[in-house]
């Protein structure tokens, strides 16, 4: 019997683990890196051990180190979460050989699908049908999808739609697939644009049975990572949800399977499905699972672990159940991560944290943050997962949506707006969901209704006259005729200048805002009037930024000095670092003609690459920086000079310390 287990993993996924173990009343170990001494998986454990270092590779991918601290802790299980050594059969073996219970399938399980392209192999050979390889591409198979063989996640993946790309993109993904799983074996297969992501989720015990636990479908998804994943999957007809559920189940008798995991398959438009790969681990999206079948899969997890038979068959689902994964990064910036501090994190009318019932009245949170919580470069800038169950597709999208727009998410840019565009977008509400569908409905789902509202901007104004305010209103003055001039800047970094007056009795001045009218203002709410319509703001600051919440969703503004200092010019051509991170790999050096959109270095953040590419046809004038070097926001990158004007001399060594200047909007 299990007393006291260690997750070897952080953030979110640690908490739903340790929620499972206070019920069972099992003892919780948490390991955490530097950064993360303080972070709330650290708190909650009953006890924590320290693993030096910030990076992933020095602390939670080091198997040694967290083994030592199962054992130092008294721990007698480990449960590996997901991402990490989660599917890492060494680690697994590991665990076993050092007397540790092992929370997942057995290593020669792992092993067995830790290739994708031995996975395939096997699957074909156990009349699971499969997407066959392309080993000498040649124009008729074009597009494809080069991938990483011993990973997924979105890493060591590049779509390849002509053959010149193919060299360059199959370089790319090797380096990324070396730095995340550890191998550098990719492969190349017909790329689908318009399928489906269809996985089936898999319980199973050492007695023989094998459940299918209904299918989800995962794919709206962006960097080919997911975004959006609801149970069941819309659309399916039940010969076509019979036969998936047989091909999952057959694809784990095949390799002798216990415990979670899921077969995930690629619906192709004709109807026909594909197996693509086995996660030998709990899913990120299992919540949804969970809610529309009331099981605790964790739970089941460690009762398979502890010897115990499953039942027969696993519970029918009843209604239907959506997650949005919330992440710290920018749509409109081609979902470049973002770093800094989450200043405030509340959702209304939601559930405890990890409930694994169907409640008619919840939205579910699963989280790794909080209020104060540092968003830093080196780990999945995902903040939580938000789940929303209803007894229909078309409720829980309203419900999931409704709680997203409502939450109050302040510090960090989000990709809260677009998650509630697509859940309101008529395609979605339709089931004409496929993986393009966020780059297919981009402008829509980006789209401002109609150029910017300029009230959250005087409701902004209107709170700093109420934080302002003294004897007189502020606003106020002996010349009425001059009014108060507020500026901000938008997200989208358009500034937008505010006029008003208020007159002696605090009201506002009809001549400046005609049909507008003040109802109510003081430093956190303003409440206007417009056309006999009110609108409510919730508004925050911090410094300079302004944070507003209303019923129409969340608005964030800068405000502006009046007379703002003069800034030095930035380097013509200068590229500037668009987030924090580390210089993987430079691919031109100074003094070399360049091409627009030549790539010619890239930065890893987040666990991500991202590429930095030449914004005109010229010369690479300056080099910066260097592979290993970590850099900031906004720091000077390179410098290109254009091809109609003269260069500068080269600047070859890179600095130490490089230059910041204020942040531009470099092509990555």
């Amino acid at each position: 019997m299990i007393t006291s287990l260690l997750v070897a993993n952080r953030g979110e996924i640690a908490r739903r683990v340790f929620r499972t173990c206070r019920d069972l009343g099992i003892a919780t170990v948490a390991v955490h890196s530097d950064p993360d001494a303080d972070a709330p998986h650290t708190r909650e454990a009953d006890t924590a051990v320290r693993l030096p270092g910030a990076a992933a590779a020095d602390t939670y991918l080091r198997g040694d180190l967290i083994v030592r601290a199962a054992l130092d802790a008294g721990a007698d299980a480990v449960h590996p979460g997901y991402g990490f050594l989660s599917e890492n059969a060494g680690f697994a073996q590991a665990v076993l050989d050092a007397g540790l219970t092992w929370i997942g399938p057995p290593p020669a399980a792992i092993a067995a699908m830790g290739s994708k392209t031995e996975a395939k192999r096997l699957m074909a050979a156990a009349g699971v049908p499969v997407l066959a390889a392309v080993t000498a591409p040649t124009e008729r198979d074009l597009p494809l999808l080069v991938k990483a063989a011993a990973g997924g996640g979105g890493r060591g993946m590049r779509v390849v739609r002509t053959l010149d790309e193919l060299a360059p993109q199959l370089a790319a993904a090797r380096a990324e697939a070396v730095k995340a799983f550890g191998s550098d074996e990719v492969f190349c297969e017909p790329y689908l644009p318009t399928g489906r992501h269809i996985e089936v989720q898999l319980m199973a015990d050492t007695h023989g049975t094998v459940w299918a636990v209904g299918e989800r479908d995962c794919s709206l998804q962006r960097r080919h990572q997911k975004v959006v994943e609801e149970a069941p999957a819309p659309g399916l007809d039940p010969a076509l949800r019979a036969e998936l559920s047989a091909a999952a189940v057959a694809a784990a008798r095949a390799i002798g399977y216990t415990g979670a995991g899921t077969a995930e398959f690629l619906l192709a438009p004709d109807g026909r499905f594909h197996f693509l790969e086995m996660n030998t681990r709990l899913q990120v999206e299992h919540p949804v699972t969970e809610c529309v079948t009331g099981l605790d899969l964790v739970a089941l997890q460690l009762r398979v672990a502890e010897g115990e038979a499953l039942p027969a068959e696993p519970p029918a689902p009843r209604g239907h159940a959506i997650e949005a994964r919330l992440y710290a990064e920018d749509p409109a910036a081609g979902w470049q991560p973002q770093t800094g501090t989450l200043l405030r994190f509340e959702l209304d009318s939601v559930q405890a944290h990890f409930t694994t019932t169907s409640a008619d009245t919840g939205v579910r949170l699963d989280s790794g943050a909080e209020a104060g919580t540092v968003v830093g470069i080196h780990y999945d800038p995902m903040l939580a997962k938000v789940v929303a169950w209803a007894p229909t597709r078309a409720a829980a999208a309203r419900r999931l949506a409704a709680a997203l727009a409502r939450a109050r998410i302040h510090g960090l840019t989000t990709n809260r707006e677009l998650l509630v565009a697509a859940l309101r977008h008529p395609a979605f509400l339709a089931g004409e969901v496929h993986t393009a569908f966020l780059a297919e409905h981009a402008e829509g789902l980006r789209a401002g209704p109609g150029g910017p509202d300029p009230l959250p901007a005087l409701a902004a104004a209107l709170a700093d006259a109420a934080a302002r305010r003294t004897a007189l209103p502020s606003g106020w003055r002996n010349l009425p005729s001059q009014p108060q001039v507020k500026r901000y800047r938008a997200a989208d970094g358009s500034e937008q200048e505010v006029r008003y007056r208020l007159t002696r009795d605090g009201r506002l001045d009809a001549e400046e805002h005609p049909g507008t009218t003040l109802v109510h203002a003081t430093a956190e709410r303003v409440v206007l009037a417009v056309g006999g319509l009110r609108r409510s703001f919730d508004i925050a600051v911090y410094g300079s930024l302004v944070h507003l919440d209303g019923p129409g969703g969340a608005t964030v503004l800068t405000a502006l000095d009046r007379f703002p200092e003069a800034v030095a010019p930035t380097e013509p051509g200068a590229l500037l670092a668009p987030m924090p991170g580390i210089v993987v790999r430079t691919a031109a050096a100074a003094g070399e003609a360049v091409t627009a959109g030549q790539p010619l270095l890239w930065l890893e953040a987040m666990k991500m690459e991202h590429r930095v590419t030449a914004p005109v046809d010229g010369t690479l004038t300056e080099l910066r920086v260097a592979p290993g070097q970590q850099v900031e926001l906004g720091a000077l990158l390179a410098v290109v000079c254009p091809a109609d004007r003269p260069t500068r001399s080269p600047t070859k060594s890179p600095t130490t310390s490089p230059t910041k200047s204020p942040l531009t909007s470099p092509t990555t």
